[in-house]
């Protein structure tokens, strides 16, 4: 134990992210729920106490420009996008994760063109996902098959008109090849659209580079961006000019303020705004966004790794052979930034870890979650848990 302590102490000393915890609001919790939601970076508060006072409190109504409240979706989704590796004008912020997984998936299947009616869906999606691509499909006459994502090259075919993946799964922290698995979706001829929740801030994306099609996520997670803050939806540029978004909002109509009963979708990205942006959160997230100036996403996703290989290596030292198992996959390329095990009596099992101030969550009925996220979480918090959870087991 005092041999993992030191190692722990050491991989601190020498980690080139570690002063980033800074940039953050925390305490003496290990905080390993940064895959639900984000911790909160120090400066946001000072930065929404302005928006309420001045741009809110103050200038009212002038702040639509005055403080460029109205051009904030596509700004704010230019500082997202380097992060999930797409240029600028590809990513519009608004609305929630389900809201954009529906415009995605709707307009997928728009863009695929007729004869084409089956809408794969990555089986071990959140349920949010499925449901939303199940609603869909019912509204455009499509079908929805539930696929393994290691099967969905098997099941590609002259019908597939889109394909609804996870970058990420939520439930064992699993890394899904999307390059693979887009160059597959567009040899058939189909599109892939791919939910970033569990990933975008984590590791690299590379949307631009794979040629993805369509992409949505939430930003309170890695991106810290708050509860319920906005999400986000990117459309590739080659798309843009035939997105027809089945919300066709004012704020994303050519020219807003004409008030036209007949919609003229805006050029870009912009068609996929629907309505006033939630300006309180969307600033938050902003201001958010800042404590990511200056890192990279490649010695991001570089500490997270040796987080969790730290932390396996942790969990199999101090907890005997059979309490726990590892849901996650050892090899790096299927592996996410959190580690999931399962484990007997999950839920009395997370409760007493989070009394004794190691925060993860689980999911039913017996998996435990632990996220990292490597701006703020230390190797010395991964040993710290390792241990405290074998102590709950009664080692």
């Amino acid at each position: 134990m005092s041999d993992l302590k030191e190692r722990a102490e050491a991989l601190d000393s020498a980690d080139e992210l570690a002063s980033l915890r800074e940039r953050f609001l925390l305490d003496d919790t290990v905080y390993l729920d940064g895959n639900s939601l984000g911790a909160l970076p120090r400066h946001v508060p000072a930065r929404m106490q302005d928006v309420i006072t001045r741009e809110w409190g103050a200038l009212r109504i002038r702040s639509w420009g005055e403080s460029d409240w109205w051009t904030a979706p596509e700004r704010i989704g230019d500082r997202i996008a380097p992060l999930v590796g797409a240029a600028a004008g590809q990513i519009v912020v608004g609305d929630s994760t389900s809201v954009n997984v529906f415009k995605a998936v709707v307009a997928a299947t728009r863009l695929a063109g007729e004869g084409r009616d089956e809408i794969l869906v990555d089986a071990t999606t959140f349920p949010t996902d499925g449901y939303i691509a199940s609603s869909a499909a019912r509204m455009t006459g499509h079908r929805v098959v539930p696929v393994a994502p290691s099967d969905v090259p098997g099941a590609l075919g002259p019908r597939t008109a889109a394909v609804l993946l996870n970058h990420v799964d939520y439930r064992t922290g699993r890394l899904h090849d999307l390059p693979g698995l887009t160059a597959a979706v567009h040899d058939a001829g189909a599109l892939a659209v791919w939910d970033l929740c569990h990933s975008a801030g984590a590791l690299p994306v590379g949307l631009d580079a794979h040629g993805v099609d369509l992409a949505v996520g939430c930003t309170y997670k890695y991106l810290n961006g708050g509860p319920g803050s906005p999400a986000y939806l990117y459309v590739a540029e080659r798309h843009q000019a035939a997105f027809d978004s089945p919300l066709p909002g004012w704020t994303s109509h050519a020219d807003p303020f004409a008030m036209s009963p007949e919609h003229v979708p805006a050029e870009g990205a912009l068609r996929g705004r629907v309505g006033t942006p939630d300006i309180l959160s969307m600033l938050a997230l902003e201001a958010a966004l800042e404590v990511w100036d200056g890192v990279q996403v490649e010695a991001v996703r570089a500490k997270s790794l040796a987080l969790t290989d730290f932390f396996l290596e942790c969990v199999a030292a101090y907890v005997p052979e059979g309490r726990v198992t590892s849901a996650t996959p050892a090899a790096h390329t299927e592996r996410g930034s959190q580690v999931s095990l399962r484990c007997a009596d999950a839920e009395a099992v997370m409760g007493e870890l989070i009394e004794r101030g190691v925060v993860g969550d689980l999911r039913r009925p017996d998996v435990l979650r632990f996220g990292f996220t490597p701006l703020y979480v230390g190797f010395a918090d991964a040993e710290r848990a390792a241990r405290i959870l074998a102590e709950v087991l009664g080692v």
